[in-house]
């Protein structure tokens, strides 16, 4: 069975975590297989948003044991090994880290446990919605060791610091209405079937904006993330004036004057990746 899935409703991805049996803990195939999947989706240009989810009671147990069989990945003994000790985190990072850099939003639909690399995940995603019984984990404190593929990185700008800290030196968990309040997660659903209903309707709405001016606003916010308040501003005038499109401004007054979808014309292909995304 392969580590994930990938559907398509015209402009909106739904890409759906299969291993349930296993609470969908992410295996070498998910690693290998996740960020190319990303790129060729963003390749095509037609993607407006991405909706990811996991099958069956929990969201991501997180790292799957079998990712550290052999031991190789935990011998730190020489110095050649701590060298590809560090390329191998940093490869498990990249991996994440593509959900960041594609251009489209991306929208996670979590029930269940959220746990260590599960949470190292929706941290790099754009928006968070949860079923009722959701709950999230630095679990890796609870197995002896550093997080240190995004959690500790990306929460301190999601949640309040001494909530992270709680997280990551206690390894307690975040429950979903928890979560909401502290503005970690979107909204709460009732169960895992709703979650996606509305993560879906989310991604649909998001699908029927201007995608060049979607795609700028997540990059203007990343951006921002890293930077002071004068460098992102002066790198949002720079994005504006590269993306500024009149007829996407002139489509969505009418849309809005009529009533009518507006009719936007998707983002172009990324030259070079046509044959990841055929």
């Amino acid at each position: 069975m392969t580590a994930f899935q990938i559907t398509r409703d015209g402009p909106v991805a739904h890409l759906r975590l299969t291993r349930p049996e296993v609470s969908n803990a992410l295996n070498m195939a998910f690693w290998r297989d996740f960020g190319p999947a990303l790129k060729a989706l963003d390749a095509t240009g037609e993607v407006r948003a991405l909706v990811l989810s996991g099958e069956g009671r929990n969201f991501c147990a997180g790292m799957d044991i079998s990712v550290f069989s052999g031991g190789a990945i935990l011998q730190t003994d020489t110095a050649s090994q701590r060298q590809a000790f560090h390329q191998a985190a940093r490869d498990l990072q990249d991996a994440l880290t593509a959900l960041e850099r594609v251009r489209f939003p991306v929208i996670a639909a979590i029930q269940g446990a959220c746990v260590g690399a599960g949470l190292d995940m929706v941290a790099a995603c754009d928006l968070r919605l949860a079923s009722r019984e959701a709950y999230f984990r630095i679990e890796e404190i609870n197995i002896g060791m550093m997080a240190d593929v995004g959690s500790l990185q990306r929460l301190p700008r999601l949640l309040p610091d001494a909530v992270v800290r709680e997280l990551a030196y206690l390894g307690t968990r975040l429950d979903a209405d928890r979560a909401e309040r502290l503005g970690f997660v979107n909204a709460v659903a009732a169960d895992a079937e709703a979650v996606v209903a509305v993560a879906l309707d989310m991604a649909q709405r998001i699908a029927a904006r201007a995608p060049l001016a979607i795609s700028g606003s997540k990059a203007a916010l990343i951006y921002a993330r890293d930077h002071t308040v004068a460098e992102g501003l002066e790198w949002a005038a720079l994005m504006q004036g590269s993306i500024w499109n009149t007829a996407d401004i002139l489509a969505a007054i009418a849309a809005r004057r009529d009533g009518t979808p507006g009719d936007f014309a998707s983002l172009s292909p990324l030259p070079g990746l046509q044959s990841a995304a055929d």
